[in-house]
């Protein structure tokens, strides 16, 4: 009896019944003649709530339900979560369903409503976007069904509590896997880079056709075979590529939900993959006021999973970050001329100029890469209609740090060192396009 209590709730059309049942008894002893009618309406109700209860739980008929939980979930993408239900009524029912989804997401509105035909099985799937990564917590899969009179519910209740990780994002990983190799770059941001460095290993000797340089043509061939030929150069391979992050506070800054490490580290992830795929080493590590998170550039079969359980593990430290750490530790443990792919963020003259001379220390050594970020609020703010002085000075001083960040770029370069400055949003694509530059221009 007890169980019965505890599956069965109250629907609002009972509560409305019954309250204007109330009000009928409440007239009916001012207006007695209204009795005989307000006593007919509620042996009506009673007999429909009746049958109510046999049908939900006097039938052998019941709701299946499952919820299809991924081994994994990827950070700051839309992850889909299916559910499966099955109606073992003999009659159809409406369903409302509220899933206890984990407490990051701050979902306490949550509901999907669904009507299933007698007999039937249906999929329903919903999204989900973590922000964070770390193990989540599902909590059970909850499934009211009702009748047509929808007077009661009954609660049927379904896979308790369930952990999933989130991984950094695993997801553009797989969308950008095949794209650097695609002839369709520009559909997704990609551009398609003409290879013009004379740096690269020798393929083959080919048929000229009108945009190939002409200083690749092969005279001895073209005299033998009377047609013009060239040379045709493939990039050169096992080029170490090291991403390294900044994990020190001021990468802690969010933008859309996700703070600049985790962007950081969703490209590192993309970008590892697409160097191993380039026949290139991949590798990285994290700095703040010290070196860690190391993973040593390799090309192997297990590279790509250390470097995601490595990524996983990666935390903001709230500590100001030590580049001459970074300088000596680089000096010491990487000999060979690498690609150092550097995410980190400056927002003044002031904090470039205090890191700038081990910045070209390492840029003599190895080619670096500074890659910072555009401040996208201050942008849109600065679109907005001015409506006053104080918003006129706001914008002014908004338009500061922007250009600000322009000339950050340009003092970069003024050293040699190669800057990329982007958007949070766009940074796994432009960081794609910067190594795909590199490689091709043959800087390596």
């Amino acid at each position: 009896m007890s169980r019965f209590f505890k599956n069965i709730y109250l629907r609002n059309p009972f509560f409305i019944s019954w309250g204007l049942l109330a009000l009928g008894f409440l007239l009916a002893f001012m207006f007695p003649p209204l009795y005989f009618i307000v006593k007919l309406f509620f042996y009506l109700f009673l007999l429909f709530l009746l049958t109510d209860i046999i049908l939900l739980f006097g039938s052998k008929g019941k709701i299946d339900g499952k919820r299809k939980l991924p081994d994994k979930l990827s950070n700051g993408d839309q992850n889909p979560i299916p559910l499966e239900l099955t109606n073992g009524y003999l009659f159809p029912v409406r369903l409302k369903i509220i899933d206890e989804v984990p407490i990051q997401f701050q979902k306490r509105d949550f509901k999907i409503t669904q009507t299933l035909i007698k007999g039937a099985r249906h999929s329903i799937e919903y999204q989900v976007r973590p922000v964070t990564r770390g193990v989540y917590q599902f909590g059970s899969l909850n499934v009211f069904a009702s009748t047509q009179l929808g007077l009661l519910s009954r609660r049927f209740t379904f896979d308790a509590e369930a952990e999933v990780p989130v991984y950094p994002s695993f997801l553009q990983l797989r969308k950008y896997d095949l794209l650097a190799f695609s002839q369709k770059l520009a559909l997704h941001g990609l551009k398609k880079i003409r290879r013009i460095g004379h740096t690269m290993e020798f393929e083959q000797i080919k048929d000229y056709v009108l945009g190939d340089d002409i200083r690749n043509i092969n005279w001895k061939a073209t005299a033998k075979r009377n047609q013009l030929m060239v040379n045709q150069f493939q990039d050169e391979k096992s080029q170490p590529v090291y991403s390294i992050i900044d994990k020190g506070r001021i990468m802690k800054m969010p933008f859309d939900g996700l703070s600049l490490l985790d962007y950081a580290i969703n490209a590192t992830l993309v970008i590892s993959n697409i160097a191993l795929k380039k026949h290139d080493k991949a590798g990285m590590f994290a700095f703040s006021n010290k070196i860690e998170n190391r993973v040593v550039a390799e090309r192997r079969s297990s590279q790509m999973q250390l470097i995601l359980e490595t990524l996983y593990n990666l935390k903001t430290e709230f500590v100001e970050s030590d580049f001459a750490r970074l300088y000596i530790d680089v000096k010491r443990n990487i000999n060979q001329r690498s690609l150092l792919l550097l995410y980190t963020n400056f927002e003044t003259m002031d904090a470039l100029h205090r890191q700038l001379p081990y910045l070209q220390a390492l840029a003599k050594q190895h080619l670096l890469v500074v890659i910072f970020f555009e401040n996208s609020e201050l942008k849109a703010f600065n679109q907005e209609k001015v409506s006053g002085v104080q918003q006129i000075f706001e914008q002014t001083i908004a338009e500061k740090f922007v250009y600000e960040k322009k000339l950050i770029v340009n003092e970069l370069n003024k050293h040699g060192i190669q800057a990329l400055l982007t958007q949070p949003e766009n940074l796994t694509v432009n960081t794609i396009n910067k190594y795909l530059e590199i490689k091709a221009r043959g800087l390596l």
